[in-house]
């Protein structure tokens, strides 16, 4: 546990924190919307800090990042705790953990395990980085310090000063692009679509490698409108030279009642990428 950056305190013993979007206004002895974030007698606590929940050593293509140092491994852990709520997550067992669990593990012991294994980089994934932005930006510049570079693979969800206080130390990110508008980002996911946009803008801007994923749905995202609107509004933030990873979607969490996503829409939004000219296009779940 660690006070936590990036809150004011604010009348009545509540305090607002100011690391995600959502700048969830708690109320003393409450946590946030991400579960990890606790106000006790007016001061904000990283309950989260140290307490790593999963880890282990990946090629950097499981991020997905695919021309980020290729054919390196990278070092990736992660705490419980997610500030979105989509009903198809992954990683669900961590994202929406009861509990604050994992085991204690300092910022220097994952530099040290990270360097012992011949790791070039140190992705903070699997759950949302930005809800345990203490304990990552502790590693990070640990992380520099011997070589490392830092990976986020990331919601997007995260404010200008989070990003401001990360963006110093963050080699390369893959952000994921949910949606096509935002009635469909607050219906599923909780959060306005434009915040996610605006992360993307600014971490081009400073010249960190940036790399999109979409999980293609069906009867979420996956129409021909839909697809075409992620990719001109992906062109407008990034670029065409941006990295676009293309996912297929299989049942999970509460979604388990969907078939997979047909390769044949895959390869329709493949198409529609080339066609608006972005430059590198990936299937993913294939």
């Amino acid at each position: 546990m660690k006070e936590a950056v990036l809150y004011e305190k604010l009348d009545d013993g509540k305090v607002r924190c100011n690391v995600c979007t959502h700048r969830c206004v708690i109320r003393d002895k409450a946590r946030g919307l991400c579960r990890v974030r606790e106000n006790r007698d007016g001061t904000l606590y990283a309950l989260n800090y140290g307490k790593t929940a999963a880890r282990g050593i990946d090629p950097i293509e499981k991020k997905p990042l695919y021309e980020f140092m290729p054919r390196t491994l990278s070092y990736s852990f992660s705490t419980v705790g997610c500030n979105m709520r989509c009903p198809w997550c992954q990683n669900h067992a961590l994202a929406f953990a009861e509990e604050v669990r994992g085991y204690d593990i300092t910022p220097e012991t994952h530099v040290k395990t990270a360097l012992a294994h011949g790791c070039e980089s140190i992705a903070y994934t699997y759950s949302e980085p930005t809800i345990f932005i203490e304990y990552a930006l502790d590693t990070m510049r640990e992380a520099h310090l011997h070589g490392l570079k830092n990976v986020f693979v990331t919601n997007g969800t995260m404010t200008p000063e989070a990003l401001d206080l990360i963006l110093p130390y963050l080699d390369a990110v893959n952000v994921d692009v949910k949606a096509h508008d935002d009635d469909t980002y607050r219906r599923f996911c909780g959060t306005g679509i434009e915040q996610v946009y605006d992360t993307i803008r600014r971490m081009k801007a400073a010249g960190v490698h940036t790399e999109v994923t979409t999980l293609v749905i069906p009867g979420v995202n996956d129409s021909e409108k839909a697809l075409t609107v992620i990719v001109k509004d992906i062109i407008d933030a990034a670029g065409t030279d941006v990295v676009w990873h293309i996912s297929r979607f299989f049942p999970a969490y509460r979604m388990k009642d969907k078939l997979p996503t047909d390769i044949k829409t895959l390869e329709k939004a493949r198409d529609i990428g080339r066609e608006h000219g972005i430059r590198s296009i990936y299937l993913g779940n294939v």
